[in-house]
C-alpha cells in the first residue's frame, strides 16, 4: 500500500467548527478499533485513533468532556464540542497522557491508511481488516502499531 504523505501541524474540529484543533508532533500511530464502545461512541463500526503525545495537541473553542471510570486507573475523557456534540479526542487523565484524536475529524483525510486494528474479535463481520490485527488490546503497549506507522509514514515530515 501507498500513502500519502502529511505535514505538520495537522488541523481538524467539530461538524459546526467551534471547537478546533492542531496536532503539533508527530504522530505515533493510526489504527481502527472494534470494541463496542467505540462503535456506540462512533454509531459506527469502529473508531479510528491517531494517537499524539502528552503536549503534541492544541485545542481551541469551548468544549465538555466525558469521563469514564472516574477515579480509576482506566479513566478515560472523551472530549466533544459543546454546540454539536461531534466527539474529537479521547485521552488518559494524566497530565503526560496522550491523546487519540477521532481521525475523522481531520482537515485533511486523505493521508489516512490505517496501520492496524485493535479489538479485532468485536469487530462486525463485514468488515475487512488488513495490517496488524489483535483480537483485544495490544499486549505490546501499541509497540507495533507504533513501529508500523513509523515505517508507514516516518518520511513524512
Amino acid at each position: 500500500m501507498t500513502s500519502k504523505n502529511f505535514q505538520l501541524p495537522l488541523t481538524g474540529g467539530c461538524q459546526c467548527g467551534q471547537l478546533r484543533y492542531r496536532v503539533i508532533a508527530q504522530p505515533t500511530t493510526l489504527y481502527c478499533c472494534h470494541c463496542t464502545e467505540c462503535q456506540a461512541q462512533s454509531s459506527s463500526a469502529f473508531g479510528m485513533s491517531l494517537r499524539v503525545g502528552a503536549g503534541g495537541l492544541e485545542l481551541e473553542g469551548r468544549y465538555s468532556a466525558y469521563v469514564r471510570d472516574e477515579g480509576l486507573s482506566t479513566a478515560a475523557e472523551g472530549v466533544f464540542c459543546q454546540d454539536c456534540g461531534s466527539r474529537i479526542i479521547h485521552r488518559g487523565r494524566g497530565d503526560d497522557s496522550g491523546s487519540s484524536v477521532k481521525a475523522g475529524s481531520l482537515d485533511d483525510t486523505t493521508w489516512l491508511e490505517p496501520v492496524g486494528h485493535i479489538w479485532a474479535g468485536s469487530a462486525q463481520g463485514w468488515v475487512k481488516l488488513d495490517g496488524l490485527i489483535y483480537d483485544g488490546q495490544p499486549d505490546d503497549d501499541y509497540a507495533g502499531l507504533i513501529a508500523a506507522f513509523r515505517d508507514r509514514y516516518g518520511n513524512s515530515l
